[in-house]
């Protein structure tokens, strides 16, 4: 697995994202949106915080502690307004 770097959400409106898919089977892609579903529900009552692992366009693995405030059909929102397209994310913990 490629060496994961911590990004600052302010950060994220300066990479490129591809339209590509990172993850492999339908059960992860369903995993991956209930953890979305369940983080938007956390960060919305609770504002509590979470991890989020995402690949950019040139491959590069990032991974961001930030509150997500809404997950849409192909983007979430996090707080500030940035956006993180689902089908780059790998991971929410």
């Amino acid at each position: 697995m490629k060496i994961k770097e911590s990004i600052e959400k302010e950060q994220i409106n300066t990479l490129n994202f591809s339209r590509k898919e990172v993850l492999q089977s339908t059960d992860e892609i369903k995993l991956r949106l209930a953890d979305l579903q369940r983080s938007q529900t956390l960060g919305n009552l609770l504002h509590s915080k979470v991890h989020i692992t995402f690949q950019s366009a040139n491959e590069q693995i990032y991974e961001v502690y930030t509150t997500v405030w809404a997950v849409a059909s192909e983007f979430i929102v996090l707080k500030g307004g940035v956006t993180i397209p689902i089908n780059s994310i790998l991971k929410v913990e």
